[in-house]
């Protein structure tokens, strides 16, 4: 049996929909994916409270290398130290909508500062949008080596034994580490004398040539020194012992039942528009989830995480409804 040949209207029926579905397939594979649609049209700048060294500004040099990359414009990281992060959200808050800037902050600035200081020039909730929680941390409570101790209990009785000498350093006044620092303290019923640095690089300096005998800082930033030799890390505040440093208790292993966890987190300016801030987001979380990006983490002794904004808005919730209440009965005051 014979088919009659197609007519020129059936040809360019078929004609139409094969070009249709070629045209369909080829926009598909032109089209830019989500991260190198996310571009901006002027550099991102990324502002961080804290001198040069420290692990928030560690953080945001790795995910701002990353983020240049997939925005397609410059991201630099502005360092603001002063006031323990609250300088750099007060400036951080004034910005214009058109200008692209994110905050890369802690709970000191963002959740202790608000609860402790009478004015802070800044409302956490009201001038900043949470953008993309990045990375979570312990702190470490260590020892000069001039310091003839080698575990907490130890600690405690020469702290008691002799007062005066029992200052305990910290990354910034007013820093978690400082407020950490009270609880020890507190916990412990010894009487400490916190002593407040411009970052980590010059409290370690101090602790490493026994100025201070004993500091309390972010995990990943003490950890380095005490691999090698330079200080003693006495208990990390886990609730489970660190997998970057398992030979190292907990607080709780060590006798004192205490344990806290940190973070680092991307804020925007409440002035920025919501699509931006959206966009922003989004493309954190692709970094995040970049295997280079969290071996670079985990390299520098970082927990990396991976989080949508609806989740770091759920995050920061219930960080305040635990740490609100404990703040407020420590009865700190700046």
């Amino acid at each position: 049996m014979h088919t009659n040949p197609p007519t020129p209207h059936r040809m360019t029926r078929r004609a139409a929909a094969l070009l249709a579905a070629a045209g369909l397939m080829a926009s598909i594979a032109a089209a830019p994916t989500a991260a190198s649609a996310q571009t901006l049209d002027s550099p991102l700048h990324i502002v961080v409270g804290y001198a040069p060294g420290g692990a928030t500004d560690r953080v945001a040099r790795i995910v701002g290398e990353k983020l240049g990359a997939k925005l397609g414009v410059p991201v630099i990281v502005d360092n603001k130290p002063g006031a323990g992060g609250r300088l750099a959200a007060q400036q951080v808050k004034l910005t214009p909508a058109n200008q692209n800037v994110l905050m890369l902050a802690n709970p000191a600035v963002m959740v202790v500062a608000p609860l402790v200081f009478k004015d802070n020039n800044y409302d956490a909730e009201r001038d900043f949008v949470p953008v993309s929680h990045v990375n979570a941390y312990d702190f470490a409570l260590a020892v000069s080596p001039t310091l003839p101790v080698r575990e907490l209990p130890h600690l405690l009785a020469w702290m008691r034994a002799n007062p005066q000498q029992a200052n305990v350093g910290v990354p910034a006044t007013g820093s978690l580490p400082h407020f950490f620092g009270l609880m020890v303290g507190e916990k412990a019923k010894v009487q400490t004398q916190v002593i407040g640095y411009r970052g980590s690089a010059p409290l370690l300096n101090d602790l490493i040539g026994g100025q201070v005998p004993i500091a309390v800082d972010t995990e990943d930033v003490v950890l380095p020194q005490h691999n090698a030799g330079k200080l003693r890390i006495l208990a990390l505040s886990g609730d489970k012992r660190s997998p970057f440093a398992p030979n190292i208790p907990t607080f709780k292993e060590a006798g004192l039942d205490l344990s806290a966890t940190g973070w680092n987190t991307f804020f925007a300016p409440a002035t920025m528009p919501k699509d931006k801030i959206e966009r922003l987001a989004a493309t954190i979380r692709e970094v995040m989830q970049d295997p280079d990006t969290q071996r670079k983490f985990k390299d520098s002794g970082m927990t990396p995480v991976v989080s949508t904004q609806a989740q770091t808005i759920a995050m920061l919730k219930a960080y305040k409804t635990q740490w609100a209440p404990v703040v407020q009965k420590s009865g700190y005051q700046p």
